[in-house]
């Protein structure tokens, strides 16, 4: 999937998004509350990068966890860069952070940054070193050591057991009810074609060759996997 699919994907998505993915809200809470732990070193008033935004549900976390920090968001969304400031607004956090609209590159490229998150955001960069220049472009704007989280959808496809969790998976999105063979089947091709979805392994070296440390995998929720890991003295 391209980019501009991408964005009016996800435009068309806005208004309802987080009412639609209400039933992962377990899922997100504990990977908010583990990031929460990763970044806790970080300094009372660091500067923050929030790499894919979205509605923002990771922003509000980590505002209210963190009531000194300042944010950077990106979103090329602009119907849920809109929403994330209108919870930005209501949750009182708004004037501690920038908007900006648009893909990474396009922000200035300065290493200010104390850590970064990228939520369920490079799986969609199919191209491995495209994905891999995603992580640079933020392995650039942390300061030397800063921390990284990141999430993604991660297994391997190729594996028995894929089909099995895949099903649960969707099962769990879409509630109790059974998911016919046909959907499921439309699913898991949409998967390989507009999702990325790659071995751990796999993921934990784009980010290393991005110019992170190895990353620690720290969290994994069904098909989400999640790591963190500090900017190389190298940096890239």
């Amino acid at each position: 999937m391209q980019r501009d699919s991408i964005r009016k994907a996800f435009d068309q998505q806005a208004a309802s998004y987080d009412e639609q993915w209400r039933r992962l809200g377990p899922l997100n809470q504990a990977l908010h509350l583990l990031m929460g732990s990763v970044f806790s070193d970080l300094p009372a008033d660091a500067r923050f990068l929030c790499v894919g935004a979205g509605t923002g549900a990771e922003l509000r976390f980590l505002a209210g966890q963190f009531p000194q920090w300042r944010f950077t968001v990106v979103e090329p969304s602009p119907a849920m860069l809109e929403v994330c400031h209108d919870h930005a607004d209501k949750a009182g956090f708004a004037e501690r952070c920038s908007f900006h609209e648009g893909y990474l590159e396009s922000l200035a490229d300065s290493a200010d940054f104390h850590g970064a998150s990228a939520l369920l955001v490079s799986q969609f960069i199919l191209e491995r070193e495209t994905r891999i220049g995603f992580f640079r472009d933020i392995a650039r704007r942390l300061r030397p050591g800063g921390m990284l989280v990141s999430s993604d959808l991660s297994f391997d496809t190729k594996s028995p057991a894929y089909e099995k969790l895949l099903e649960t998976w969707f099962r769990m999105m879409r509630g109790a009810d059974d998911i016919s063979p046909g959907e499921l089947e439309r699913i898991r091709t949409a998967y390989g074609r507009d999702v990325a979805v790659l071995p751990p392994a796999e993921v934990e070296k784009m980010i290393e060759s991005g110019g992170f440390q190895p990353p620690t995998p720290f969290y994994q929720a069904g098909l989400i996997r999640g790591w963190y890991a500090a900017r190389s003295p190298q940096g890239h």
